[in-house]
């Protein structure tokens, strides 16, 4: 399908894969998609800006920067910044169209509705989109698919609205007369209220007039003043609405000048806010910020999980905002024929922008109009690009990788590429495919899709590395071991103990013993820090006694990591300890408590504030303390293992320190955390068979002390017991 992105300042119309459907969601096949002139055109002059500018302005990316140079060296952070400056960016974010498929939980838009859909991270510019539920509203018969594809524009307005609480026979001001204000000013109508428009621009002002503005002036006019004050018999209007977009603060100046004592001022569009206090104080003017399309927007659990707001107590959510406008459109209490003049075909999105950006007078709306031939069916089945024709590898691994985040760009594939030698990427696949298909070509891969199993069933695929959501994690695994591809997962290997029991199953049944090859991602036993002490802990004489202390730093609530589908802190990431536990003795473990530390209400969580001790049945004991309370400048981690009258210290994988042992040096001079000798060691396996990397008692052990502590947390009982128990 096609879709508009932009890369480096430049608009782009690619061929990429269908967003693949999840549950919560449904696919639209889009029919028109509304430009936003203020915030697209934004995006893309940012996009234009040098490297150099926005490192002023970002000075804190710098100093981030920085530290990347000094712990893992230049060549990390050129791959950071070339990262960063490399991706595509989808554009656009209100749509209309036909429903074309439906996720298993959806039962009240049946394939064949006409939707309306907003959203920056899913109502793109393209012919094919995945948008949740909560973001989709139906669209009746009597309304064309041009207005409705307007909806994140009138729900924005609506809210600004809903912001300014208007009451019957109330003198409005609307500051700024583009499409918001335009539609501003139609929605007050309907309320009741008198309203004055001021825009520089006359034509804006004219066409506001056709639609019932009251009056309007230029915010330069000589008869500004005076005619406000003859209209408000010298009081000022009762409320400002500001829905200009302008990096200046005269229209915040100008609206607190024009406001009455007491009124109120409404900022919608993006403008400056240097305030100055004595605008506001002396008529002791009400401040109000409009978000959006309203309650909902910009958090996680209501536009990606669905959790609806409760009628009784949230009233105007963003979806009932837009709802409501799709019901005045219907209604012609908001009329925008005079407004659609200027439609474009998807694949001139190039010219749209151009005009968008060029033309006087600047137009208030542009339309992008899709035309996709292909019948609904075909075209919603076809996940897949072809981006290089397929050519043989002869002693090379074909791979695909599964999920394009940060660090699957950021390690893994450029790690692919440094190990040339060994692999081949074959395929990428992502859930959104503007995504695939963006780092298919960065990366040279044959072909992008967001059908997995469009890679399960590929014979020319010998292996996968699996870099999605946690929770996805443990079914992709065993669905690609089942299709018989070697697989490195990155950890957690699985959040709950059902998907480690078909794991094992697997394996248990399994005729050809242990094939094909599974890793999960504990990167750090590669590590060349960790190795010298694995070799010396072999030749020990006593147990060991293991401390790691992970200073992992404070997390604001809303953060990825403490979504349920990510499991929090402990299963996501303090798996990796335990391995290096495992790693280092070699021994099943005996018994495990936890102890939790109470902190104030909504400070931290229990499971990312805790001490694991593990007793391994050979006699070492381990010991994870694990906080979000220390301070980011004292390091992340440090491993300390003594035995035989032996010390080693590893600090934050950058420096290695060993105490009676002379044998042991530490030549690096940046992080070495493991992950390229982690994928030489699949590959070596993956070629010439013998044993794994990680022997699979190991991967399940590392995940079954993650599973146990986790439930030690929850439960907040921990005596001493076996992960078995």
């Amino acid at each position: 399908m096609q879709q508009v992105l932009l890369k480096q300042g430049t608009i782009c119309v690619e061929e990429v894969p269908p967003p693949s459907l999840e549950k919560g969601s449904v696919l639209v096949q889009v029919s028109h998609s509304c430009i936003s002139t203020g915030t697209e055109l934004h995006a893309i002059n940012s996009s234009r800006v040098s490297l150099l500018n926005k490192a002023f302005k970002h000075r804190q990316s710098i100093v981030g920067l920085l530290r990347t140079v000094h712990r893992q060296g230049i060549a990390a952070a050129t791959t950071q910044v070339h990262d960063a400056l490399s991706t595509s960016i989808p554009l656009g974010y209100s749509a209309s169209g036909v429903v074309i498929a439906v996720g298993e939980d959806i039962v009240d838009l049946p394939v064949g509705t006409r939707v309306a859909c907003a959203g920056a991270q899913c109502a793109y510019h393209a012919e094919i989109i995945r948008v949740p539920r909560l973001l989709t509203v139906s669209v009746p018969s009597s309304v064309a698919d041009a207005p409705a594809s307007t909806v994140a524009l009138g729900g924005i307005a609506l809210q600004g609205l809903r912001r300014a609480a208007p009451l019957l026979g109330e003198r409005i001001a609307v500051l700024g007369l583009g499409i918001l204000g335009q539609l501003t000013v139609q929605l007050l109508k309907a309320n009741g209220c008198e309203v004055i428009g001021i825009d520089p621009d006359q034509i804006r002002v004219d066409i506001a007039e056709r639609f019932g503005l009251d009056w309007g002036y230029s915010p330069s006019s000589d008869t500004l003043w005076e005619s406000v004050n003859k209209i408000t018999g010298g009081n000022g209007v009762d409320a400002a609405i500001i829905t200009a977009s302008s990096s200046s603060s005269n229209p915040i100046g100008l609206a607190c000048r024009l406001c009455r004592k007491k009124g109120r001022l409404i900022i919608v569009g993006d403008v400056g806010l240097s305030l100055k206090r004595e605008d506001i104080y002396r008529k002791e003017l009400d401040l109000l910020i409009s978000t959006s399309y309203g309650p909902g927007r910009y958090d996680p659990s209501y536009e990606e999980h669905g959790q609806d707001y409760p009628f009784a107590y949230v009233r105007w959510t963003e979806q009932r905002n837009m709802h409501t406008y799709i019901q005045l459109l219907e209604q012609k209490r908001i009329l925008l024929d005079d407004l659609l003049t200027h439609v474009f075909p998807l694949p001139q999105a190039d010219k749209a922008y151009h005009f968008l950006a060029t033309a006087k007078p600047k137009p208030i709306l542009v339309l992008l109009r899709s035309n996709v031939c292909q019948p609904v069916q075909e075209l919603s089945g076809n996940a897949t690009v072809i981006h290089s024709s397929p050519a043989p590898c002869k002693g090379k691994i074909r791979i695909a990788v599964i999920g394009t985040g940060s660090f699957a760009r950021s390690v893994h594939l450029p790690n692919l590429l440094k190990l040339s030698a060994y692999y081949s990427l074959r395929a990428v696949v992502s859930r959104s495919g503007h995504s695939a298909a963006d780092v298919a070509r960065r990366f040279s891969a044959q072909y992008s899709t967001s059908n997995l199993n469009t890679i399960l069933e590929d014979p020319e695929i010998d292996a996968v590395i699996i870099a999605t959501r946690h929770h996805l994690h443990a079914g992709m695994a065993l669905s690609a071991l089942k299709a018989g591809k070697h697989v490195l997962v990155e950890k957690p290997l699985a959040l709950t103990d059902p998907d480690l029991q078909c794991i094992r199953e697997f394996y248990n049944q399994s005729e050809s013993n242990l094939s094909p090859v599974l890793m999960t991602g504990f990167n750090r036993r590669f590590s060349p820090l960790f190795i010298p002490i694995v070799n010396n802990c072999k030749k020990r004489c006593n147990p060991l006694m293991i401390h790691y202390r992970v200073n992992a730093g404070c997390l604001p609530n809303n953060h990825w990591v403490f979504n349920p589908e990510e499991g929090g802190r402990n299963l996501g990431e303090a798996c990796h300890f335990y391995d290096l536990f495992t790693a280092l003795t070699g021994s099943r473990v005996g018994r495990i408590s936890v102890m939790a530390l109470p902190t104030a209400p909504g400070y931290s969580r229990s499971n990312e504030n805790f001490l694991a001790t593990i007793a391994f049945e050979e006699g070492s004991v381990a010991s994870l303390q694990y906080t979000s309370l220390g301070h980011e400048k004292m390091g992340k981690e440090r491993l300390e293992v003594m035995t035989d009258h032996k010390s080693f210290v590893i600090s934050d994988f950058h420096t290695l320190q060993s105490f009676g042992e002379t044998s042991i040096s530490n030549p690096f001079r940046r992080i070495q955390k493991g992950h390229l000798e982690e994928l030489q060691a699949f590959a070596q396996t993956v070629r010439s068979g013998g044993q794994w990397p990680i022997p699979l008692w190991e991967q399940l052990q590392a995940t079954e002390i993650a599973l146990h502590v986790e439930q030690l947390l929850r439960s907040g009982d921990s005596p001493p017991t076996s992960p078995s128990q």
